[in-house]
């Protein structure tokens, strides 16, 4: 009976193990999905009413006009620049930084949205043009904040492109010289068969190939180095990795596959043997 009793317990025990394992694994997915549902409510809203304060600035006249694109403008140059900087922190982590502060510079940005909106609901004319370039000049030195923020990324980027293509140059350039042995190989022996110095004629060519070979794994070892330092391999515009072929595409695998098997089989008519 005791046997059986601690059986009995220990299937208990991992059936209620279980059910706890379940119902947090039930929770943390219904958490995730509502993240990402709000995500995506958010940025639908967020292009809702940017296509509105689009159309009221070509709708609407007057201080309503004004207002919708004072709005648009300083929603615009935030998006812009957030863009910017999360495009380019996965390669340049100093970023975050800019980041964190373009978040500070949102957060005014959404209080000065909302004392817009409330301009636009003002019915006192005389509120709106005493209030209105006031509100102006703040949201003007948020887009400028932000543009400066964006504009400087963006030379920050092309500069590091810029340092990076050209060590990638100077090695391509080491990389031919080291394939064109033969220049080094002919000017190594014709300067030894003029001196007349000891040894075969060939010598100093296989000296200059074992060189020149020499410098061909030295130069390839320190682009294996370079590309080792930077990280992950990148995807390049051309070498076709990751990419799904022609046929692939087209739905012609397959059928191609099985076509050329078909052609490899022998034949099994009278004319075989």
């Amino acid at each position: 009976m005791d046997v059986f009793g601690v059986m009995i317990g220990l299937v208990l025990l991992f059936g209620v193990a279980a059910m706890v394992l379940a119902v947090i694994g039930t929770v943390k997915a219904a958490k995730a999905v509502g993240a990402k549902i709000e995500k995506h409510e958010a940025n639908a809203r967020r292009a809702v009413e940017t296509a509105t304060l689009k159309a009221k600035t070509y709708t609407r006249v007057g201080p309503p006009a004004q207002i919708a694109t004072v709005r648009l403008g300083l929603r615009t140059s935030l998006d812009g620049t957030r863009q910017v900087l999360e495009g380019g922190l996965a390669q340049d982590s100093q970023l975050g930084e800019s980041l964190a502060l373009l978040d500070r510079l949102d957060t005014h940005a959404a209080e000065l949205d909302g004392e817009l909106r409330m301009l636009e609901r003002e019915p006192d004319t005389a509120r709106i043009a005493a209030k209105l370039p006031e509100l102006r000049e703040r949201a003007e030195r948020i887009t400028h904040s932000a543009e400066t923020m964006r504009w400087a990324a963006q030379d920050r980027m092309h500069r590091f492109a810029d340092d990076e293509l050209s060590r990638l140059s100077q090695e391509c350039e080491s990389e031919a010289g080291a394939l064109r042995h033969w220049d080094v190989a002919g000017g190594a022996s014709g300067a030894a068969g003029s001196a007349g110095a000891g040894g075969a004629p060939g010598s100093g060519g296989s000296a200059g190939v074992g060189g020149a070979a020499a410098g061909s794994g030295g130069s390839a070892g320190a682009t294996g180095g370079a590309a080792r330092s930077g990280g992950a391999a990148r995807a390049g515009l051309t070498d076709g990795k990751g990419r799904p072929s022609a046929e692939e595409l087209l739905g012609l695998a397959d059928p191609l596959a099985k076509l050329a098997q078909r052609l490899r089989k022998p034949s099994t008519g009278p004319s075989a043997g």
